[in-house]
């Protein structure tokens, strides 16, 4: 494959002894080098506090790689990227370090001929990202006449809109909004960017996407795990912040926005925005009727007993964190009026499975809808993870000589011939910012629409203690969670 000479670049990695890095960015590169999309002028600075020499780095890199990369690990394919990998050590707020690390850039631009361009990928805790975008623009590194200097920022990107604001305030001061990345690694799965491709590369279902034959849309993202080694992160976050402010609420908008004009990043992104411009006004009143939270207390998964949440490690046994959250939301516009959007997520649950459902409406009860009983609609699912892929659910005859109707499901698996080796997230991403395309990043309004709408439920909660713990492990949640649907007549499609 030949690569074009603007993916050139010098990846500088803050964090580059974390769990992130070695897990999902080295492994990430490695699988580009292995299927030749990495340019040769390409190098990487990874930044830590601990103290290796490059080639101790490169070693823990390349174990790291073979337990963590899709592709098994070649020498010779190791050897493209071995020599690129420099290690340096200093604190994060230390000037010394700052002005080590310009020369060390300097010095590789002319070996690797990058032309000074640079991705900055923020692989660290939050607290640091306003410390580091301070001394790059202190010491000249964020900007560079003919080059392109490029910001990685991982989630969470603050803890509400105030906190928020202010750390956009301090990147945006060093960085312009098209040359920050906030990622968001849901959105550089397949079937996430399939949404756009099933909708608008396919007459049927944009002709019916609609609240004249949609009945409901339910978007789930459950796990089968507890906090794990994050209960310190969690008692800070919650479902909440952890999931509804940013994956939940990018599905949602992938699923509800209008056909953009073109394909280009602004115009998909200005109708992503229209979509919460248009969420109905959530009240007081709006988040107690409408709004679940749960918290999962001991139970069976499998065959294995489990602790509740507030038994976990760095977790107060008093803690009043949500660990499920499950919503009923409207969008009020000609083409959502009346169609109700369930979004739930939750830790814990009974499988681990992402999926969108599309409940198309019944037909009258004429012909065969008046003759049979309890016919099932029709639906689109489509499944993220851990299985990739669509499903379309129609009725027909059960074969024999009764005259019986059944639900037919015809099913394409994505992942399925890849037997699990599909593109990681990562990769994409990483591939997009040396492209410079920011379509599957969240641009500032995204976030800031989205953290308006998470803080509004917070305060609401704040005020109202829970009963919990208030499902058990291995389950669906709170059957809270079923009641605010089945008042409306509906159910969770657990498929």
């Amino acid at each position: 494959m030949e690569i074009n000479i603007d993916l050139s670049c010098i990846m500088v990695i803050f964090g580059g002894t974390g769990d992130l890095t070695h897990r999902k960015l080295m492994s990430a590169i490695y699988n580009l080098s292995y299927q030749n999309m990495l340019p040769d002028n390409f190098a990487i600075v990874s930044i830590g506090r601990r103290v290796f020499t490059d080639e101790e780095y490169r070693e823990q890199i390349k174990k790291s790689v073979s337990k963590y990369s899709r592709f098994p690990m070649k020498d010779e394919k190791w050897d493209e990227i071995r020599s690129k990998v420099y290690y340096l050590d200093f604190d994060f707020k230390d000037n010394d370090g700052y002005i080590k690390l310009k020369k060390l850039l300097g010095d590789l631009d002319e070996r690797y001929n990058t032309h000074g361009n640079r991705i900055y990928y923020l692989a660290v805790a939050p607290e640091y990202f306003e410390p580091i975008v301070g001394k790059l623009k202190f010491h000249g590194m964020n900007t560079h006449k003919g080059s392109k200097r490029r910001i990685v920022i991982e989630k969470p990107f603050g803890k509400d809109l105030k906190s928020a604001t202010y750390l956009n305030e301090k990147i945006t001061s060093a960085f312009s909004e098209d040359n920050i990345y906030r990622i968001d690694h849901y959105l550089g799965k397949e079937m996430i960017q399939n949404i756009m491709v099933i909708r608008f590369a396919n007459l049927f279902f944009e002709s019916l996407w609609n609240n004249k034959y949609i009945d409901n849309v339910q978007i789930t993202s459950s796990e089968m795990v507890g906090v794990e080694s994050r209960g310190g992160y969690y008692e800070s976050a919650g479902a909440l912040k952890d999931m509804i402010q940013n994956h939940m609420f990018q599905l949602l908008s992938l699923i509800a926005m209008e056909p953009p004009v073109s394909l280009h990043t602004e115009d998909i992104r200005d109708e992503k925005i229209k979509v919460f411009k248009s969420i109905e006004k959530v009240t007081p009143e709006y988040v107690m009727e409408n709004m679940v939270r749960g918290q999962y207390g001991r139970g069976k998964i499998g065959d294995k007993e489990v602790v509740a949440y507030r038994e976990e490690d760095k977790v107060s046994p008093a803690s009043n964190i949500e660990t499920f959250v499950a919503m009923k939301l409207y969008i009020q516009n000609y083409r959502w009026v009346g169609v109700p959007f369930y979004i739930r997520t939750g830790k814990r649950l009974a499988s681990k499975s992402t999926e969108i459902v599309i409940q198309f409406k019944s037909m009258e009860k004429l012909l065969y809808f008046k003759e049979f009983d309890n016919l099932e609609p029709n639906l689109l699912v489509i499944k993220i993870q851990p299985k990739e892929g669509i499903f379309f659910q129609i009725n027909g005859k059960k074969q024999g000589v009764e005259n019986r109707i059944i639900p037919i499901q015809m099913e394409f698996c994505q992942n399925c011939p890849l037997e699990n080796n599909s593109p990681e997230a990562y990769e994409r991403l990483l591939f997009e910012v040396m492209k410079g395309d920011s379509t599957l990043f969240t641009r500032w309004d995204e976030v800031e629409y989205s953290w308006k709408f998470a803080d509004t439920i917070s305060e609401v909660w704040k005020n109202k203690q829970p009963n919990y713990p208030n499902y058990d492990s291995g389950s669906w949640g709170p059957k809270e969670s079923d009641e605010l649907l089945k008042r409306d007549g509906k159910f969770w499609w657990n498929v």
